[in-house]
């Protein structure tokens, strides 16, 4: 932690203390210091990251004093930034953090890799990866309940289990570390095979879907956080002969590659949420000297739905 004086605003600026800060597995990635698919964090610099919070002074035309906004405001409590670099919350959206899970990245990700790779149908079976996690909680509801899909969650807990199934409506929860035998589960749970499979975890957990697939499957992968945190690669299974024999298609997805897309998306979400057919899933941790411990809790499973930091 370190404290320094917040320096006066220049034109077109505006100052904005933030009220929550999002942290995310993406994150981790970030840290290696090596090639990544997306640029590095710098040692001595800010550590990244999103967050909502509200403009206390102004300097541009854009934004007035007291106005909630959303923009990547850092591990920080206050934050300077340019016209254009945050984008105004609608207060009419209940809560506001939905602007960092439910219509932030990861609802923004589950959107895009349903209607983009999943192309889910009624009556399907998808099956999504970290089903409890900000990216899976969304997953699945949009698949249930948007889509009609037969829906079946994988997580880490009994109780993430059942708050899958009996708040959030999926028709199926598997605890993976209770039921060793996943693919056994899966076949209970899909008794009509695995249409589409929401990726989210990768290791063992996909190595099982993957066994189950259906011919002419489709498989968004989001993220491998199960490999995340390891020294070096796991050897795993062999998927490409299941992708091979059942003609599946296997793509990844980045929230980049939609960018002209999000403001429609954001809003078809926000209608949604409005309208009840989703709900925000969040754990909430206070303080920001507390964020470097949220931040782990994402890699431990303790956190249920968006982990979020208020300031």
């Amino acid at each position: 932690m370190e404290k320094v004086e917040v320096p006066a605003l220049s034109d077109g600026e505006v100052l904005v203390k933030s009220t929550y800060l999002s942290v995310d597995p993406y994150m981790r990635n970030l840290m290696r210091r090596s090639k990544s698919y997306m640029d590095s964090y710098q040692i001595g610099e800010i550590f990244g990251g999103a967050g909502i919070g509200k403009v206390v002074e102004s300097r541009s035309s854009g934004y007035q004093t007291g106005e909630m906004v959303w923009g990547i405001l850092g591990w920080q409590e206050y934050s300077i930034h340019r016209t254009g670099q945050l984008l105004k919350i609608d207060p009419d959206i209940q809560p506001a953090t939905a602007y960092l899970g439910l219509l932030g990245t990861p609802g923004l990700i589950a959107y895009f890799g349903l209607a983009d790779v999943c192309k889910p149908r009624e009556g399907k079976t998808l099956v999504v990866s970290s089903g409890a996690g900000a990216v899976g909680s969304a997953v699945g509801q949009i698949a249930k309940h948007i889509y009609g899909c037969h829906v079946v969650g994988i997580t880490g807990s009994d109780e993430k289990a059942h708050y899958l199934t009996a708040e959030l409506g999926f028709d199926a929860a598997i605890n993976y570390r209770l039921d060793q035998n996943l693919r056994i589960e899966l076949m209970k749970t899909c008794p009509n095979g695995i249409d589409m499979y929401f990726d989210n975890a990768g290791g063992d957990i996909s190595d099982a879907v993957f066994g189950h697939i259906n011919d002419h499957a489709r498989v968004a992968v989001c993220g491998q956080i199960a490999l995340y945190n390891l020294a070096r690669p796991e050897a795993g299974s062999r998927i490409l002969p299941s992708i091979l024999l059942h003609r599946a298609m296997v793509k990844g997805i980045l929230i980049a590659d939609y960018e002209d897309q999000l403001a429609e998306a954001r809003q078809v979400l926000g209608q949604w949420l409005k309208e009840g057919q989703l709900k925000c899933t969040e754990t909430i941790t206070d303080g920001l000297e507390n964020i470097t411990g949220a931040f782990i809790n994402l890699f431990s499973g303790t956190n249920l739905g968006k982990q979020l930091v208020r300031i």
